[in-house]
């Protein structure tokens, strides 16, 4: 029985090492090092937009800090600004021309 036991061992190790060599190994070829590389450039792409975000909140949320400071020294209402990247902005009124 001990004999059974530790060959199951020496089967069940030679199996792991034998995986973990040929993971190795696949990684080590040109398509391996290329997958990796393009995981971690993707992975840095993702970073790089979340920083964005986290920027851009930050940026909102000061803004509207200072707005309200603002309007509590002054007194007078600071007007919001329009959401959006691309909002479209009123025009102001033109001046009709008399007629003759």
């Amino acid at each position: 029985m001990k004999r059974l036991f530790w060959m199951g061992v020496g089967v069940a190790t030679g199996v792991a090492i034998s995986r973990k060599a040929n993971k190795t190994a696949r990684q080590a070829t040109p398509a391996g090092l290329a997958s990796n590389l393009g995981d971690a450039v993707s992975e840095l792409a993702g970073a790089i937009g979340s920083f964005g975000a986290d920027i851009r909140a930050g940026m909102s949320e000061r803004e509207q800090e200072l707005r309200e400071v603002v309007e509590h020294a002054s007194g007078v209402p600071v007007a919001r600004p329009l959401e959006g990247r691309h909002a479209a902005r009123p025009r102001p009124a033109r001046a009709r021309r008399a007629e003759s």
